[in-house]
């Protein structure tokens, strides 16, 4: 203690950052739609798809930038023991690319690891046993889709949950109907444009003090 007592008056303040914790690698975004790193494959947004990121590797996440600018944050993910590789994957990153072939969700390596809740899991499971594997995918993306466009992720598994609680099959048009806007209850618009007159007065006022 009083050696510590000793050298406190000389320390200096601690600098404003942190030192470099994290190490730094740059990636290139699959035409899937993602970038493999330490045998996990992470999704990102599909408008990122072709370019190189500049990823700074912590302990505990991934800071993803493009140039100088940071993108996102994704949580670290980790290769099994067995040497296996995983994903980390967000379903808002892929639902557009999977809208245009919903049918790729049914061989989907990382397909388990897509949907957000298990009721989606659920919800997919149920279809893919009532129906035909095509309509099944169709139904669960569009769930999915859903759920992105209305954020209403929540809400639409406890929907779902009753649904499948009572050995009902979703129905996407009444689900689009409770989580989607009433039109009757939207606020009409009215935008008043202003006159042109007030443009020219206010131009002939200018050249008047110039004049002057």
């Amino acid at each position: 203690g009083k050696r510590i007592d000793a050298e406190r008056p000389h320390l200096q303040v601690l600098p404003a950052r942190r030192t470099t914790d994290f190490e730094e690698v740059v990636v290139t975004v699959s035409r899937t739609g993602g970038f493999a790193l330490r045998k996990v494959f992470y999704t990102v947004p599909s408008r990122l798809i072709g370019h190189r990121l500049r990823v700074r590797l912590f302990d505990d996440r991934l800071d993803v930038f493009i140039g100088g600018t940071h993108l996102l944050t994704l949580p670290r993910g980790r290769a099994h023991a067995s040497g296996k590789h995983d994903q980390v994957v967000n379903y808002h990153h892929v639902i557009h690319s999977l809208r245009k072939k919903p049918m790729a969700l049914l061989n989907l390596v990382y397909r388990d690891k897509l949907f957000p809740r298990l009721e989606y899991r659920r919800a997919f499971d149920t279809l893919i046993e009532q129906l035909p594997d095509r309509q099944a995918c169709k139904i669960t993306v569009e769930l999915l889709a859903l759920a992105h466009d209305r954020g209403c992720e929540r809400e639409l598994a406890e929907e779902l949950a009753r649904t499948l609680d009572a050995r009902k099959l979703p129905d996407l048009v009444a689900l689009r109907a409770i989580f989607g806007p009433d039109p009757d209850q939207l606020p009409t618009v009215h935008v008043q444009l202003a006159s042109l007159n007030s443009y020219e007065a206010l131009m002939g006022s200018a050249y008047a003090g110039e004049a002057a």
